[in-house]
């Protein structure tokens, strides 16, 4: 599928999985890019991390982390390009790890960003060895 950079495409969670999750637990939709406000930015999801605790997420169980929210686009990290900077400490074309979840493009006020730098030399690493799932694997060799 080819994607249309004046639409947004977004994943929603829109039923709880029972065992394994399937198509139906979701939707495909697509919107009208966002557009940043003063002190806004916006982003356009280059890389989609996709973890094995976003099952956890799934359910409305309790658990460490609050339940992804349903008919909302899924959570999860991405490496992300500023499509659109107005916000001071972002330009267009840096490279952020954020959590913008399954879409496209989302609107960021700049709050939980890690910035990568305009030209970082393998931006997904952010996403795998140097992220979370990394940080997890050596923790659990401590």
């Amino acid at each position: 599928m080819t994607a249309n950079r004046d639409r947004n495409r977004q994943i929603l969670l829109v039923s709880r999985p029972i065992g394994a999750p399937t198509a139906e637990n979701f939707r495909l939709v697509e919107t009208d890019k966002p557009q940043p406000a003063e002190g806004e930015l916006l982003l356009r999801t280059i890389y989609l991390s996709l973890d094995p605790y976003m099952r956890g997420r799934m359910s409305d169980r309790a658990s460490y982390a609050e339940p992804a929210p349903l008919n909302q686009p899924m959570l999860g990290g991405t490496v992300s390009r500023v499509e659109i900077s107005r916000h001071p400490d972002f330009k267009e074309g840096d490279w952020v790890l954020a959590y913008s979840g399954w879409q496209d493009y989302a609107i960021s006020d700049g709050t939980g960003l890690t910035p990568l730098g305009p030209q970082p030399e393998n931006p997904s690493y952010a996403l795998g060895i140097m992220g979370m799932p990394g940080f997890t694997a050596y923790m659990g060799l401590l």
